[in-house]
């Protein structure tokens, strides 16, 4: 996910600005509406194209900068990191769709075009990094990231089109895993980074993907409340490094296959932040941003076919 976080801290921008900016209801019905909407929609293309564009230069800088540039070539990838990566993508390629359907929707696309626009960013900007990973050496163009990629923005689209709504999110929860074992937390330190934000971003075995659903939208005549979620979660455990746990540090070759690979699968309510009413911008905003994110709660575990509860997880 390192690496797509800077597309969604662009888009993002984009999408807090816009949503702050929201009232009510658009004045469609007044004679200078069609003027405003083409200051709306100029304003929408500046800002993408500032923050997806300054994200991609960043990314370039932060990321493939350090590595050797090659002629483009492809690279399968499928079985890295127990899927974590490709989940990582779908995940990623949904949040691109809804941020960028908000800033369409915002400068008064129609329904439809705003479904196309968003659905084409959620795509889009994903092919990108996929062709700057084509181009460097230590990665490839992969046809798994792009199906992964292809299946979070369908989720998305999917959605929107049949209902107008997200009745089934794709969240995000991490924690921080500091390690016992000095091996492991040095390994840890030089792989997935020493900071806090760091490491949140690019430890998969502290990561976990949610599909989070709304128990009203399904069940309208049920009495629970209308934020209330149930979640599924996907997450693995012991990886430190892409198919196995070997690498090498100082000159010497470490090798901590003793260490079983696995994932695990986890059952727990969840918050649908923007089903909470407010008449506030700005709590609206921070609601839309807090809708990426898995709120953290009691919690039943899948692992190695045992089952274990956690009463906070995150």
């Amino acid at each position: 996910m390192h690496k797509r976080s800077f597309l969604l801290l662009g888009c993002l921008c984009v999408a807090i600005i816009c949503f702050a900016q929201q009232k009510d209801s658009l004045p469609f019905e007044h004679a200078d509406s069609s003027t405003l909407l083409k200051k709306r929609l100029l304003l929408v293309t500046k800002l993408q194209t500032l923050g997806y564009g300054g994200s991609l230069l960043a990314l370039n800088q932060a990321w493939y900068a350090h590595y050797p540039r090659s002629g483009f070539h492809f690279y399968n990838d499928g079985g890295e990191w127990l899927k974590m990566d490709k989940v990582g993508h779908a995940y990623s390629a949904y949040q691109l769709s809804r941020i960028g359907h908000t800033s369409w929707q915002w400068a008064g696309a129609s329904t439809q075009k705003a479904i196309l626009y968003a659905s084409v960013t959620g795509i889009g900007y994903q092919t990108i990094i996929e062709t700057l990973d084509g181009f460097s050496s230590q990665w490839g163009w992969s046809w798994n990231d792009m199906a992964a990629n292809t299946l979070g923005t369908a989720i998305w689209a999917s959605q929107q089109w049949a209902w107008n709504t997200q009745k089934v999110r794709l969240k995000f929860s991490a924690h921080y895993n500091k390690y016992s074992d000095p091996q492991l937390e040095a390994r840890s330190n030089q792989y997935f980074g020493g900071f806090f934000p760091e490491r949140l971003l690019k430890d998969y075995n502290a990561q976990t993907y949610w599909l989070s659903a709304n128990i009203h939208s399904f069940f309208p005549k049920t009495h629970a409340p209308k934020w209330l979620n149930v979640a599924v979660g996907y997450g693995a455990e012991n990886m430190f490094g892409g198919y196995q746990n070997t690498w090498t540090a100082a000159s010497t070759f470490m090798d901590r296959t003793d260490l079983k690979r696995y994932p695990q699968w986890y059952l727990s309510l969840d918050v649908d932040f923007e089903k909470i009413p407010t008449k506030s911008k700005a709590v609206k905003s921070l609601l839309f941003v807090l809708n990426s994110i898995k709120f953290p709660a009691p919690t039943l575990i899948l692992s190695n076919g045992k089952w274990s509860c956690q009463w906070i997880y995150y």
